[in-house]
């Protein structure tokens, strides 16, 4: 497997200054070549840039969107510190069931940590129809999102799909056969099986990766 991984740079003088705050799982798709320099990526619900500092070291056209416009302000200044003349444009204010982006336009598409926090089934679909719309064909659509599985016994409904999990807090949950169903009706295929996380029982955390042929 060809080793994805670019050298350190000199200024850089610890793994948390060229990787940030990475989530594991997102570098193992790095690991797996799934994302190489000059790729074009959207982080869909960016927050305040916690993927993207090695997506810009290794030479990646990021863009990111979210509703925060304390989390824009925070990835444009981290993006013009990391890969200098990136267009502050890139990373705009907005909702991810509306992006501003056209069809196909990314290679991959992240969403780490957002689609739980969708309302209803509608807001949940729309988020990832419109993900699913701005990704390429042969991309990759990489989502880390809380779900039910493991401790289904542990979690109190509120309305819908959304439940009160033991940690306290509350969210939308998604279950195994949804994500099969959701990737059957996207047309697309898993790049891996899927995998869940169980935190000590007080919330599941699963990877939906999936390709678009």
């Amino acid at each position: 497997m060809t080793n994805v991984l670019s050298p350190v740079p000199t200024q850089v003088s610890s793994l948390q200054d060229c990787f940030g705050s990475i989530d594991i799982y997102l570098f193992d798709q790095l690991l797996k070549g799934r994302v190489t320099p000059g790729m074009r990526v959207l982080d869909a619900g960016c927050g305040n840039g916690r993927n993207l500092t090695y997506l810009l070291r290794m030479g990646c056209d990021v863009y990111g969107i979210d509703q925060s416009a304390d989390g824009i302000a925070a990835v444009r200044q981290l993006a013009a510190r990391v890969q200098p003349g990136t267009p502050p444009a890139r990373f705009l204010e907005g909702a991810v069931e509306a992006l501003p982006f056209t069809d196909a336009a990314f290679d991959v598409v992240i969403s780490s940590a957002v689609l739980h926090f969708a309302r209803d089934d509608v807001q949940f679909d729309a988020m990832v129809e419109e993900m699913w719309r701005v990704l390429a064909r042969g991309g990759l659509l990489f989502a880390r999102l809380a779900s039910s599985i493991g401790i289904e016994d542990r979690v109190r409904a509120v309305e819908g799909r959304r439940h009160r999990l033991p940690d306290g807090t509350e969210r939308y949950l998604v279950d195994e056969a949804m994500l099969l169903d959701r990737t059957a009706r996207l047309g697309g295929r898993l790049a891996d099986p899927l995998k869940t996380t169980n935190v000590q029982g007080l919330r599941a955390m699963t990877t939906w990766s999936v390709s678009r042929p």
